[in-house]
């Protein structure tokens, strides 16, 4: 099943471009907050390792949005534990139900 998903691209300190994959978002306090992955080489099956097998990388943003626009900020330290917690909870609670529904 080939799902359309929303990208953004974002520039590390080298200067090189970065294309992430936003999975979700989600409210914490207030807050709006955006799930993001790179899923570039990642095998449709697997979206949490990439091909050779490892756990992708998964980034958490603040989204703060400006009439039409959405910026997308760095996390603060202290929220991070709560907020990896939220975002894991909402990734792969469907995988464990589908596991179910497959027996």
């Amino acid at each position: 099943m080939d799902e359309e998903r929303d990208s953004i691209v974002f520039e590390d300190e080298e200067g090189n471009e970065i294309e992430l994959d936003i999975l979700d978002y989600f409210f914490y306090e207030d807050q709006e907050y955006a799930i993001l992955m790179d899923l570039s080489g990642v095998p449709e099956e697997r979206e949490d390792v990439d091909d050779d097998g490892e756990p992708q990388d998964i980034y958490i943003m603040k989204v703060v949005t400006n009439g039409d626009m959405e910026e997308f900020l760095p996390v603060e330290d202290e929220l991070m534990d709560k907020l990896s917690e939220i975002a894991e909870s909402r990734l792969f609670s469907d995988d464990d139900e589908d596991e179910g529904e497959e027996e």
